[in-house]
């Protein structure tokens, strides 16, 4: 097997899909563009069938949260890639190509916003999937079932929003006041969504983890899968940094979901407890979205990600600002011009 390409993968890999496409064939292997994390990707071009090659560290088969979230969802029906081979001493896997249409990219090229609807209701009933079926259907060897968005793990994702964007990004020192102000309000923040009841979460479900193909809805990147509110997931996908989704479509979504998870569980969520928990869920979610796309610049020095913090800054203190009890963070975003930075100038 021979590559075509510029980009001369090293041996072992190349003897590993020597070992699991057809020998005589030659293959062209491209770089993808992956995800914000430290995986490598690489699509895989053997004649007419193409291939995904995520290239990792070494793990252990039998616990390995990709393989693991990933027998699980496909169990229950969840449309993710086929996993062609593996070879964990490597810490490679093949996947199936999925093609480059994410839901973002379908968004985007859509003129009218009502014309993806039919493809977000196709995104939510692969989170109902999620949600309702795979927590329904406990297995004890499933990663997804070992963790959860408890207290402290929704704690350190707000504090990592203030480390990286207020304190990394924007500089600013905190007063003993201050920091103990938002400290309370974080709790406060986190000891509500730790009291939700809990489902699978896949914890990343935005527009770049799910690929349309063929017209169908595919999903991505659910690794990081664990236990936590069905609000963590909604907010991913509807208050998403990457889309502009527009407030009566929003709105469209929500209710959608609503319906669909009450005829699926025969259980009738109360709308303003929904609606309460969905709030408070933008602010956690959204700020720590914005850490997210500091750290990258502040670890990094990647700046790819800086012009989405301002739009979804903007998302936390609208929801804030419904919450007299959270005033002094949302005032505290204000004046101190951390929501009027032009972020993609730095």
């Amino acid at each position: 097997m021979t590559s075509k390409t510029a980009l001369q993968l090293e041996d072992p890999y190349l003897n590993f899909l020597q070992d699991n496409l057809r020998p005589e064939t030659p293959i062209e292997v491209l770089p993808l563009a992956g995800d914000a994390s430290m995986r490598r990707y690489y699509r895989v071009i053997e004649g007419e069938n193409s291939y995904v090659l995520m290239c990792w560290e070494p793990f252990d088969a039998t616990t390995y949260p990709f393989l693991s979230v990933h027998t699980h969802f496909h169990k229950n029906a969840v449309q993710v890639p086929k996993v062609i081979a593996t070879q964990p001493e490597l810490g490679v896997l093949l996947l199936e190509d999925l093609g480059d249409l994410t839901l973002e990219r379908k968004f985007w090229e859509t003129q009218d916003q009502n014309l993806v609807i039919p493809f977000y209701k196709q995104a939510i009933n692969e989170l109902l999937k999620i949600h309702v079926d795979c927590t329904n259907d406990y297995q004890e060897n499933c990663t997804a079932f070992k963790i959860q968005f408890d207290k402290d793990k929704l704690l350190w994702e707000m504090n990592y929003g203030k480390q990286h964007l207020i304190e990394g990004v924007c500089g600013k020192k905190l007063s003993t006041e201050t920091q103990a102000e938002l400290e309370s309000i974080f709790s406060s923040i986190c000891e509500t969504l730790s009291r939700r009841s809990k489902f699978i979460s896949h914890r990343d479900f935005h527009s770049r983890n799910l690929m349309v193909k063929l017209g169908k809805m595919r999903v991505i990147d659910f690794q990081d899968a664990r236990l936590g509110p069905i609000q963590y997931d909604l907010v991913s996908l509807l208050c998403d940094s990457y889309v502009d989704l527009n407030p009566e479509i929003v709105n469209e979504l929500k209710a959608y979901y609503k319906t669909q998870f009450e005829q699926k569980t025969n259980q009738v969520l109360d709308n303003d407890e929904f609606e309460y928990i969905y709030q408070i869920q933008i602010i956690q979610r959204c700020f720590k979205a914005c850490g997210s796309f500091a750290s990258f610049f502040n670890t990094r020095n990647d700046k790819r990600y800086l012009h989405y913090i301002q739009p979804t800054l903007k998302q936390v203190i609208t929801a804030l600002l419904n919450f007299p009890e959270y005033k002094f963070f949302a005032e505290y975003l204000i004046n101190e011009g951390i929501a009027d930075v032009e972020y993609d100038k730095l």
